[in-house]
């Protein structure tokens, strides 16, 4: 069966995004040393993917850039030190000091990748396993829903200068889906109902880190960060979202704001 052409990477698509579900929820599942793994070996391509579109002439700098992000990152989470987090922008650093259109902004969105890939593995160690799993489907439950919403809906686009194929439908659909996330972790656990209010602003978090991913993508002139994951581009590609919705939500802890808490 032929599918239509605005679903003709669909196939492809759900199943490399299954296996790379799958390898991050046995990861998240077990904690400790593999979710440690993961933030380390994620962080390292995603810098190198960004390296990639900094600096597309020198891929063994880009490599050597990635290489470095990875090692920084095994590097405090297995130290579990505050002294050793000031390494943390170590990345970014090498952004700003080297040449390039953008060098501000990717040192910047360097340094907000690598504390993001931090505060992950914080949350899953400091919060444990359910708040976890709560950010990660969150997260997918957005990107899902606003892929369909998108896609079928279609109509006016959210923010078309940053991400042209980002639409109203798509943005709100994604809202809705990590708001009936919300709502299943309240009933479940007892939380309160603001829940579902704090999972769409997660959600509409994450969205701005897809956003955002797709600025720098269109100031670089590419259409994949790599070409890694078949369907989804690459790593950057695939985690911007969460990227953004760690993001936020270390904020709302470093504000010292409510947090639902579903135990350990």
């Amino acid at each position: 069966m032929t599918l239509p052409a605005q679903w003709a990477d669909l196939r492809v698509r759900i199943l490399s995004g299954l296996a790379v579900l799958a390898v991050g929820l046995v990861a998240v599942w077990w904690g400790g040393r593999p979710v440690r793994l993961l933030a380390a070996t994620g962080a390292g391509l995603m810098i190198w993917e960004l390296a990639r579109m900094h600096s597309p002439g020198r891929p063994a700098e880009a490599r050597l850039i990635g290489v470095l992000a990875a090692a920084v990152m095994a590097l405090v989470l297995w130290r579990h030190d505050v002294r050793w987090m000031a390494l943390l922008p170590a990345p970014a650093l090498v952004f700003l000091l080297t040449q390039g259109r953008d060098r501000l902004l990717h040192g910047a969105y360097a340094a907000l990748l690598m504390i993001a890939c931090y505060a992950f593995v914080g949350f899953r160690e400091g919060f444990g396993l359910a708040f976890s799993l709560w950010l990660v489907l969150v997260v997918l439950a957005s990107d899902v829903l606003g892929y369909f919403g998108g896609r079928i809906v279609g109509g006016p686009k959210f923010w078309p200068r940053l991400s042209p194929k980002k639409t109203w439908s798509g943005t709100v659909a994604g809202w809705a889906g990590a708001a009936a996330v919300g709502l299943a972790f309240a009933l479940l656990y007892g939380e309160p109902r603001s829940l579902v209010l704090f999972s769409a602003l997660t959600a509409l978090a994450a969205q701005m880190g897809d956003i955002a991913e797709s600025w720098i993508k269109r100031r670089a002139g590419v259409k994949d960060s790599s070409g890694l994951i078949p369907g989804h581009g690459g790593v950057l590609d695939r985690f911007d979202a969460l990227i953004g919705a760690s993001a936020f939500v270390l904020v709302w802890v470093l504000a010292r704001l409510p947090l639902p808490d579903f135990g350990y």
